[in-house]
């Protein structure tokens, strides 16, 4: 009991900092993304798919979370987009408080766009509010298709799920028909795109649903 306690004290002073995070964001105008997902399913490589086909249009800027090390970051700093590296030190999620530091370091006055790429996790991050818009999970079918149902929080709490590797399919035994029949168990007002980094297939679709959110968020048209 004394456990359930101490979470929702954490989770308490964690949606009191994101509400004073999110009237910063929505002063400005930011449209604000939570990019999750597990190890390996190609968020940062779909981060910078993003950038490549939007940042002509979109001002943007990313908060990169990751345990330790700078790898990503350094990938993101390469496109010419301003990045705030997180790292946790160990905890698996990134939290409400990490995202006001990293704001400290982020000009707004322009800015129209912004991604926090999580810590690579279908567990954790999805109780956190971090002053996000939207959640956007990222799954590879190299993973699966039983990750929604084993992971439920994730995808009932997401706006929209980015299926990364399609070009792989051919080489997984990914049930498609089984994978779309769980989604809309959990989640019926979800957005799916199906998408290949390598093949560049589904970003397009991907960006103008963003720029769209984008417009819609900050009044701008792109």
């Amino acid at each position: 009991m004394k456990q359930i306690l101490i979470q929702k004290n954490i989770l308490k002073n964690n949606d009191a900092i994101a509400i004073k995070n999110r009237k910063i964001l929505n002063e400005q105008g930011v449209f604000t993304i939570n990019l999750l997902g597990s190890p390996g399913s190609g968020k940062t490589s779909i981060l910078e798919q993003i950038i490549k086909h939007t940042k002509e249009k979109v001002n943007m800027a990313v908060i990169e979370g990751d345990l330790y090390t700078t790898k990503d970051a350094q990938r993101i700093q390469k496109h010419l987009v301003d990045v705030v590296q997180v790292n946790t030190g160990g905890a698996c999620h990134l939290d409400a408080s990490m995202v006001e530091q990293a704001l400290e370091h982020i000009d707004m006055s322009d800015l129209d766009f912004l991604v926090i790429e999580n810590v690579g996790n279908l567990v954790c991050p999805a109780a956190y509010d971090l002053s996000e818009d939207i959640k956007i999970t990222v799954m590879s079918v190299t993973e699966g298709n039983d990750k929604p149902l084993k992971y439920p929080s994730m995808f009932q709490r997401s706006k929209a799920i980015i299926l990364n590797k399609i070009d792989m399919i051919g080489l997984t035994d990914f049930d498609m028909e089984m994978f779309y029949k769980d989604i809309a168990s959990l989640n019926d007002d979800i957005k799916i795109f199906e998408v290949s980094c390598r093949e560049e297939e589904g970003i397009e679709e991907l960006c103008k649903y963003l720029k769209c959110q984008i417009n819609h968020k900050g009044g701008k048209l792109l």
